[in-house]
């Protein structure tokens, strides 16, 4: 689970800050990211939610760190399926400010 060390690090936190976060010893997290053992399925999407990613990527079953989301069908141009793919790359964080801008532009 090579991914739940680039989260953690991503964020500067130690393997003890994150076993704090989640009530569990640091030897668990440091056994997690050296894939000596796994966590259950519970822990794993604590995981996620935290990081804001999905447990594919806590895993390694995706390079996509961006949590997953509900989309619907629509009828796009090049430009607007363009645009959609980007915005999907973005981290959340970038995300928000996307749609501030767009509100501002649009004048909402």
């Amino acid at each position: 689970m090579k991914n739940l060390r680039l989260l953690r690090e991503a964020r500067n936190m130690s393997q003890q800050k994150l076993a704090d976060k989640f009530e569990l010893a640091q030897s668990q997290i440091h056994a997690y990211e050296s894939n000596a053992y796994e966590p259950d399925i519970s822990t794993l999407k604590r995981f996620a939610e935290f990081f804001e990613t999905s447990v594919d990527y806590i895993v390694g079953n995706t390079e996509i760190p961006n949590k997953i989301e509900k989309v619907e069908d629509h009828e796009l141009n090049e430009d607007e399926a363009s645009l959609i793919e980007k915005y999907r790359k973005l981290p959340p964080n970038i995300r928000k400010s996307v749609i501030v801008i767009i509100d501002t532009l649009s004048g909402k």
